[in-house]
């Protein structure tokens, strides 16, 4: 009995033995015996990649003084041959990663892990300098020619920046004191533009300390901008945290940003150059995004419309010590439109303005404009908000000879602060109605009655973007001890 249980322990011994053995033999390399482990996690984007390769594989160095900017491109440059063959993803791991501006390509996805931080270079010759955008007609700090976006892509399919909630810095306040002063040669450089483009996934990254504007998606379609942090001193110049600009089929949710302008601006171009290239935004949805701007506003249409703002829906708003929850900002000579204006679920706390409506903004491109131009505002309509502490509840300004017409305000509560305005309502030159609004709108708004509670009604057809398919994609790496990569999948 006691021979036949040492005898089964040895065999037990030896099977296991060899196991061991096996598992060591089939995880070598060719160089030599290492213990290889697999690094891997799931992702969501619209597309899927069949290629993968991570920065360090064409030499990157995540040292934070190192440029990476050739590494980027070069990265990028090969991984762009799979473009036809099911896609590529470049993967940026743990490390500070300096660099210059860089270009992306389609049927691509730029990854950062968790602990990954792109800085921006601020290296001037690291950013080369293009033509204005033409629907602008020059750049909006100076005339002339703007520095390229820090992430860059033009007319480009299938396109995916997205991460673990990874780290891309701009490294703005050299750009911000510059501006200040009136040094700069050029309009400052964005953290992220796509242009003419088709399938635009931004997404699950935090974004901080942009030189000007955050997020540009330009004369592109299908786009999703979701799950992003967006940080900037709320004193810092222009830091705009979600532009789309002459864009069509577009989802903005799930942001949260503090900003030193707009967090979101929707625009289409400026005066006669916006006017001449004709392409607006339309099919724009917003849901589920929390903003703090002491000095801008949480949705702002315009300035620059003179392309048309048409068909917005904005939900499940959480605004915080902002100056106005929705502004309408436009001008003699900008032409364009805005209309069809949808919002509701807007909780403001902490305002200036709950709404705020500007007909004489100004700030045009130059004087070329034409003084006949004149911007269409209709069918506005904002329902179901609460607010604390305004200062004001409203300030509607339209244009004498052309009012903005057709608004509608319907159940909104707006609880005023201690030292606000003796004149809750400032209207001019604007036609609508509301119902249930409290306190009482201006003459220009007339109430009608509880019976019309219902009115200022939100679309009920969904728009395509949202039918856009998320999928779950999978990333795989494999690791030997040594940190030596033998595979990617």
């Amino acid at each position: 009995m006691d021979t036949a249980r040492i005898l089964t322990r040895t065999q037990v011994i030896h099977v296991l033995f060899v196991l061991v053995a096996t598992i060591l033999l089939r995880s070598s390399t060719v160089h030599g015996r290492h213990l290889h482990h697999w690094y891997s996690f799931d992702y969501c984007a619209i597309s899927c990649r069949a290629h993968s390769a991570s920065l360090t594989d064409f030499g990157g160095v995540g040292d934070g003084t190192t440029s990476n900017t050739k590494v980027f491109q070069a990265a990028i440059d090969h991984l762009s041959q799979f473009a036809s063959d099911g896609g590529s993803m470049l993967f940026v791991p743990p490390g500070k990663w300096l660099t210059g501006s860089f270009n992306v390509t389609s049927h691509f996805t730029l990854y950062l892990h968790k602990d990954a931080v792109l800085l921006a270079s601020q290296d001037e010759s690291e950013w080369a300098v293009i033509e204005p955008l033409p629907s602008y007609g020059r750049g909006r700090d100076t005339e002339g020619g703007r520095y390229i976006s820090l992430i860059f892509g033009t007319n480009l399919t299938d396109v995916v920046i997205t991460g673990d909630n990874g780290t891309i810095d701009g490294q703005g306040e050299t750009w911000w004191n510059k501006f200040h002063k009136g040094e700069l040669q050029y309009t400052r450089p964005y953290l992220i533009e796509i242009m003419y483009s088709e399938n635009v996934q931004i997404s699950n990254l935090t974004l901080v300390n942009s030189p000007s504007w955050n997020v540009h998606p330009i004369y592109s379609s299908n786009v999703i901008v979701q799950g992003l942090t967006i940080l900037a001193p709320v004193t810092s110049p222009n830091t705009d945290g979600i532009n789309p600009d002459s864009c069509t089929n577009t989802r903005i949710e799930d942001c949260y940003i503090v900003s030193g302008d707009d967090c979101v601006a929707v625009k289409s171009g400026w005066d006669e150059y916006g006017i001449a290239f004709g392409m607006p935004t339309k099919q724009l949805i917003i849901r589920r995004l929390t903003c703090i701007s002491p000095f801008s506003a949480v949705i702002a249409l315009g300035s620059e419309m003179s392309g048309g703002i048409q068909d917005v829906r904005a939900e499940d708003i959480l605004a915080i010590n902002t100056e106005s929850g929705v502004r309408i900002k436009t001008a003699v000579g900008r032409g364009g439109y805005v209309k069809d204006i949808y919002v509701r679920g807007m909780t403001m706390k902490t305002m200036k303005w709950a709404f705020w409506m500007t007909g004489n903004y100004g700030s045009h491109a130059d004087n070329n404009y034409d003084p006949n131009a004149l911007p269409v505002i209709q069918n506005i309509n904002y329902r179901d908000m609460v607010a604390e502490n305004v200062t004001m509840a409203a300030r509607l300004e339209g244009i004498p000879g052309d009012p903005f017409t057709g608004i509608c305000i319907s159940n909104v509560t707006i609880e005023l602060a201690k030292k606000a305005k003796k004149v809750p309502w400032n209207c001019t030159d604007i036609e609508g109605i509301s119902s249930g609004v409290v306190p009482q709108p201006c003459a220009a708004l007339p109430d009608q009655g509880s019976g019309y509670i219902s009115e200022c009604n939100f679309p009920t057809e969904s728009l395509p973007i949202d039918n856009l398919e998320i999928q779950t994609c999978s990333y795989r790496r494999k690791y030997s001890l040594d940190n030596h990569v033998t595979e990617h999948l």
